[in-house]
């Protein structure tokens, strides 16, 4: 297998061993609980039911949909630059019951070691917002499903701005327009699209999970009109083959 090459950022700080085993704490407890439940339920929503189906995970991290797709039936693969958020992903998998119905690879998005139409469905969550060239790895992505590309955004117009610059990694921030010129440029076609969170995730983080559910239905409420998809955090994007 090719070692992966710079066209993500921030590689090295994702790859340190610390960063793994404080992901999930940092980011998904408290009041990231509500940021998990909504993220499954898009996840679970853009590729339908999963049992039996081939389905490949770009950047898994430690595992946390790629063991949720494992659990509801599917077979899946789970790629990611990382060896130690692997390591997570497959003490997750083994503490779930699910190790057999996943393969962790290490591996880059960009060179995927993986023929033509090899699955069923792609999933890349908290990728694109790294990504150098996200319509080379679209494209890449497209190339080994025969159906289904599952992706998520950050947006330009949310209050994320606010603090992108402080992020180890930074992001890329992107436009509606944007996201929908890079879908057509890599030859593909959007099925659909949702926006949610207008604050941003970093503000339910520092939220305990019982305080920070009203704000979650405040912002539900919000987000179901135009101002809340104009200024939501993240959008959710399914391609179609």
């Amino acid at each position: 297998m090719r070692e992966p090459h710079d066209s993500v950022k921030g590689q090295e700080w994702y790859q340190d061993d610390s960063v793994a085993q404080a992901y999930e704490d940092k980011r998904f407890s408290g009041g990231g609980r509500l940021i998990d439940r909504r993220e499954k339920a898009a996840v679970l929503d853009a590729i339908g039911p999963v049992d039996d189906r081939q389905v490949l995970e770009i950047a898994c991290g430690t595992g946390r949909f790629t063991v949720m797709l494992a659990e509801r039936g599917a077979d899946i693969t789970g790629l990611d630059i990382s060896e130690a958020m692997l390591t997570q992903g497959r003490q997750k998998a083994g503490r779930a019951g699910v190790a057999d119905r996943i393969e962790f690879l290490r591996g880059d998005a960009g060179r995927l070691p993986f023929p033509d139409d090899h699955f069923d469905a792609v999933v890349a969550m908290r990728f694109f917002h790294l990504a150098d060239d996200p319509v080379s790895f679209l494209q890449e992505l497209a190339r080994v499903s025969s159906s289904t590309v599952f992706f998520d955004t950050f947006n330009d117009t949310s209050l994320r701005v606010l603090y992108n610059w402080a992020l180890p990694m930074g992001s890329r921030l992107y436009a509606d327009s944007e996201v929908r010129r890079l879908v057509d440029e890599a030859g593909l076609s959007l099925r659909g699209a949702a926006h949610d969170f207008v604050f941003p995730y970093g503000f339910y983080r520092k939220l305990p999970n019982g305080v920070a559910a009203p704000f979650r239905s405040v912002d539900t409420t919000v987000g179901k009109t135009n101002v809340g998809d104009r200024f939501a955090s993240v959008s959710y994007w399914t391609v179609d083959i």
